[in-house]
């Protein structure tokens, strides 16, 4: 009997060491594996920042080009209103114009038909104002075409601007895509 507990007091203890080395192995493995892991997680932390470090950056940078585009697109309407006005103006003036000359021919005609009366001296006189009244119109018709080519030329320039923005955010919305 004093063998059998022995054998049992030896069993037990070899397994008692089996056991003990079976959970000291696994420790051993579990470490590298909790380090790798924790490894790994730094590292996807530490990611995860930059990440968010750049989206944070590229935000204000799309604030910024919004912003600018915003201002182009009411620079654009602004502009498009003062030629607008300009155009009115200038139709305005070329239609007073035309009129002036119509009222120029007819007292013409009035001087002609009527060579020795009252009515001839009143038209002369009336056409010398009418001549003199349709040279300030033209000058002023003149002064608005110039004002209206400028005016065209600023609408394009900006219309230009815009569509060099709106070419940047198609190329950014691009890099982006390919992230």
């Amino acid at each position: 009997m004093n063998s059998v507990i022995s054998r049992a007091a030896v069993l037990a203890g070899a397994m008692i060491v089996g056991g003990i080395t079976a959970v000291v192995a696994a420790q051993g493995t579990r470490a590298p594996q909790n380090d790798d892991t924790l490894s790994q997680l730094l590292t996807e932390v530490r990611g995860l920042r930059a990440a968010l470090e750049q989206m944070a950056t590229a935000g204000a940078r799309v604030q910024l080009v919004l912003g600018r585009v915003q201002l182009q697109e009411q620079r654009i309407e602004n502009q498009a209103r003062r030629l607008d006005v300009a155009r009115a103006a200038l139709r305005t003036a070329q239609t007073d114009f035309t009129s002036m000359q119509q009222q120029a021919k007819e007292l013409q005609q009035t001087i002609q038909n009527f060579p020795n009366s009252q009515n001839r001296a009143q038209a002369e006189a009336e056409l010398e104002l009418v001549k003199s009244a349709i040279s300030r119109k033209s000058e002023e018709v003149q002064r608005l075409s110039t004002e209206e080519s400028m005016l065209v030329q600023d609408v394009t320039a900006e219309q230009n601007r815009w569509t060099d923005f709106n070419q940047r955010l198609d190329e950014l919305e691009r890099a982006l895509n390919r992230r």
